[in-house]
């Protein structure tokens, strides 16, 4: 840095003492000088998006898989208002990312921009950090990180524009963030909660995504009292490949392991909510002990009140568990061995043969692209009446390369997800499946970009040419579902127009050109699966 520092240089460097190599972001009045000296004079890539809301989407997608604090960055008035669905999703998915957003200037209030931004910003939950001075900035930056890690929630930075120019005394400034696990129960509730798995017959392990760093423990707790294995929607992946495996535990289970599920007799949760989705509005605990282990309170009040609620780390306590049992000689359960899990998870299988003319069946879509995409893959799913049964079919090698893009019951966010994870994890391929409705709400907005950016992208759009979900609901009372319809234009051409690759499948042959595709895929390809709007399977939710 040169002798004379100013303030939106401090910015871009406060970003760098962070270690953030990637900001996503637009530029415009009020942030463009600081993003200019994070590339120009820093080193660092920043990623230009076509819609503001694509670069706070992106950044939670790259916060997910690198499991780094995401970086985006705006500038203000309609920039910010054009985040607030991804702030909104990335609050409720508990994802930590700052946002810099630049603020109109205090000097000109009449500026045709000019809003309150932190109400705009608390509407979505997200946290507010207002940069006090141009000296403070490094410190409020620093201060916006450190509140990211610790509330695990969007921080939008408010930075008015008239501060940028302003001299100031750079101080480097990082705040520790201590996160050390330490909870470790101890007294009557884990006296109960012992007591309870001691004693069941047929015990199941429950982990969700905030037990994704307690795996191996989870498995020898498991494999102490043979029980099986199942996660959440957000866990999947985490138990790949292990024997104990029956998927996921809920509305989304293969039908085998949902009977299972249903014999067990105690469910030990591991950062878990056990919402509605996870319990199937409760019929799945019906007659079992639960033993929740979570670190957050509010999810023992939030969905479903457990027998036993342990407030601590799953590695930890999965551990003491297996301690205790073992001090006093517990015979393990033996219900693993009962059943072949391989076996019980698998969904039936699609039907080639029953799809219609011009269409394609998508289960037997969904099983052959399973087969036919990279192993090593990221998984990102968007919104839809698609999304459940690929969330079913699709394998994910564990949890944080899966993405889940409907916290907030949205369409239109899967893909630039996407290449936010594509960004995080270099050399990794994506595959995003996605919804004809959704990828015109926001797919196609950013398809360039990921060609722009070189990214080994594979998108599958499910088009039933319909908004699928309002569709099954005319049919369903028998209503002319027209107004649902649309008559797209070929999104396997747009994919070539916007410089990618582009495959139509409109019957099961087709697929073997699908499969080649992937195979000898150079650029971003997309994949077009027509299907028959009313033939694509329920959601199972």
């Amino acid at each position: 840095m040169s002798d004379t520092t100013y303030c939106h240089q401090s910015i871009a460097q406060a970003v760098l003492d962070h270690g953030i190599d990637t900001i996503f972001g637009l530029m415009g009045d009020a942030n463009l000088f600081m993003v200019n000296h994070y590339v120009r004079e820093g080193g660092g890539t920043f990623v230009p998006v076509a819609h503001e809301g694509s670069a706070v989407l992106m950044a939670l997608a790259y916060a997910q898989v690198s499991g780094k604090v995401g970086l985006a960055t705006i500038t203000h008035g309609p920039a910010l208002t054009n985040c607030s669905t991804a702030l909104t999703e990335g609050v409720r998915g508990r994802v930590p990312i700052v946002l810099l957003a630049g603020d109109t200037a205090v000097t000109t209030p009449q500026n045709s921009q000019n809003i309150d931004q932190r109400e705009v910003v608390k509407a979505t939950g997200a946290g507010f950090e207002q940069m006090r001075s141009a000296a403070h900035a490094a410190e409020d930056v620093a201060t916006a990180f450190y509140r990211a890690r610790v509330e695990r929630r969007p921080i939008v930075v408010n930075m008015p524009s008239d501060l940028m120019w302003q001299e100031v005394a750079h101080r480097r400034t990082v705040l520790p963030v201590f996160d050390t696990p330490a909870f470790v129960p101890e007294g009557d509730a884990l006296d109960e909660a012992i007591g309870m798995i001691a004693s069941a017959r047929r015990p199941v392990i429950l982990a969700g995504r905030g037990a994704v760093g307690a795996k191996d423990r989870l498995i020898a707790l498991a494999e102490r009292l043979e029980a099986p294995l199942a996660t959440t929607l957000k866990g999947k992946g985490l138990f790949a490949g292990h024997p104990n495996n029956i998927g996921i535990f809920g509305t989304l289970s293969a039908p085998g392991a949902y009977d299972v599920i249903a014999k067990a007799d105690c469910v030990i949760a591991f950062g878990a909510s056990l919402h509605q989705f996870t319990t199937d509005k409760g019929k799945l605990l019906e007659g079992k002990r639960v033993v929740q282990v979570n670190t957050d309170p509010a999810t023992f009040t939030a969905n479903y009140r457990p027998d036993a609620a342990l407030i601590a780390d799953a590695g930890l306590t999965a551990g003491n568990i297996l301690h205790w049992l073992d001090e006093a000689e517990i015979a393990p359960s033996g219900f693993a061995g009962e059943i072949d899990a391989a076996s019980v998870a698998q969904h039936p299988p699609g039907r080639p043969e029953g799809a219609s003319p011009g269409h394609v069946d998508f289960a037997h879509a969904l099983d052959r692209l399973d087969a036919a995409l990279p192993r090593g893959r990221v998984l990102a799913t968007d919104g839809g009446r698609f999304m459940t049964e690929v969330w079913c079919r699709l394998s994910a090698p564990e949890p944080r390369r899966f993405l889940v893009s409907t916290n907030f019951g949205s369409i239109g966010l899967g893909l630039q997800q996407a290449i936010g994870a594509g960004l995080a994890a270099p050399g990794v391929p994506v595959a995003l499946f996605t919804g004809d409705g959704g990828f015109m709400a926001g797919g196609l907005t950013e398809f360039n970009t990921a060609v722009r950016m070189g990214l080994d992208l594979i998108v599958i759009i499910a088009n039933d040419a319909a908004y699928g979900a309002e569709h099954i609901q005319f049919r369903d009372r028998q209503m002319d579902p027209a107004l649902s319809q649309f008559d797209w234009p070929s999104f396997a051409d747009i994919a070539t127009a916007l410089g990618g690759a582009g495959v139509t499948v409109a019957s099961a042959d087709d697929l073997d050109a699908a499969a080649e595709a992937i195979a000898n895929r150079d650029r971003p390809l997309l994949i077009e699966l027509k299907l028959d709007p009313d033939d694509v399977p329920r959601m199972r939710m």
